[in-house]
């Protein structure tokens, strides 16, 4: 088992640099008839045409830094080194930080130098790893970032911290630039993410993104220092009148995923954004179906944070 100081190599270092470079170039020409999501727009993002994330083609974020209230496993004593993008793939009518999903914050431009420089200033600052918040819309940019780093002395394990609604095919394109995916697991049917995210398909493709992820990166690793270097780790957000649908997705990820599969399961919502437009979700959860929800992942055997 490697100790803190001999983790294995990110798996960016291991990719060789032409291949990187194909890779990025894939991601770019994607843009130019963006397909870098489920959404598939089709937009011409390279032109100045916006789809339906409204994100341009150059990254936007908001802040770059050590956060301390991540998972313990990404946080370690100098904070997970988290990257905030303006703009997302869905559109959840509970959005907690819907200022910055739906670019009411405007943040500020970045290209793919200056964004590693951001990732260079992270690691110097003492973070755990790179943990790109809302990445999607960004991907080409964002892999041509962690190249230039990776070529500066990066060394730290890349977190693709998404909303979960994923195509299979950029998935493919990123392996090797990401060493541990933290998708939202959000509902366990269409039906929900059609009615509180705006998009019809997000369970089936949550499945397919999922597998996929499992398959690239495999179960959660940790290092005798507590800090995860690969894996999955999924987050599910518990939902009033059980509308993410926690023993569905429970089911899933242990039979389908990983019965090791690590997966925070969380009480933190609450009434944001446009929620009183749902009675539904207008309340915030009871401590009985966070409890509810919470032994349906426990009985599937599945590895809570």
């Amino acid at each position: 088992m490697p100790d803190q100081n001999h983790r294995p190599d990110p798996a960016y270092m291991r990719l060789p640099v032409s291949e990187r470079e194909v890779r990025i170039e894939k991601l770019q020409q994607m843009m130019a008839s963006c397909t870098l999501c489920p959404r598939q727009c089709r937009v011409d993002r390279l032109n100045g045409e916006i789809g339906k994330c409204e994100a341009p083609a150059e990254a936007l974020i908001t802040s770059a830094g050590p956060h301390f209230g991540e998972e313990s496993v990404l946080v370690g004593p100098g904070g997970s080194g988290t990257i905030f993008f303006i703009h997302c793939n869905l559109g959840c009518v509970y959005c907690q930080n819907w200022t910055i999903s739906r670019g009411i914050d405007p943040g500020r431009q970045v290209n793919s130098e200056e964004l590693a420089r951001v990732m260079l200033h992270l690691q110097n600052r003492g973070c755990s790893n790179i943990n790109l918040v809302t990445p999607t819309p960004y991907l080409s940019g964002i892999a041509e970032a962690v190249n230039l780093a990776a070529e500066k002395g990066l060394h730290l394990p890349v977190v693709y911290n998404c909303g979960g609604y994923e195509s299979v095919e950029i998935l493919h394109l990123l392996e090797g630039f990401i060493d541990i995916y933290m998708p939202d697991a959000k509902y366990g049917s269409d039906a929900s993410g059609e009615i509180y995210s705006g998009v019809s398909d997000y369970y089936t493709r949550l499945r397919d993104a999922l597998k996929e992820m499992q398959d690239q990166v495999g179960d959660l690793a940790v290092g005798p220092d507590n800090l995860a270097y690969r894996g999955l780790l999924v987050r599910h957000l518990v939902l009033p009148e059980d509308l993410a649908g926690s023993e569905t997705i429970a089911r899933f990820l242990s039979e389908e995923v990983s019965p090791h599969c690590a997966v925070n399961v969380m009480a933190q919502y609450y009434p944001a954004h446009r929620s009183g437009e749902f009675p539904a979700l207008n309340r915030r959860i009871t401590t009985d179906e966070f409890l509810t929800a919470r032994e349906a992942f426990r009985k599937a055997g599945l590895r809570l944070l």
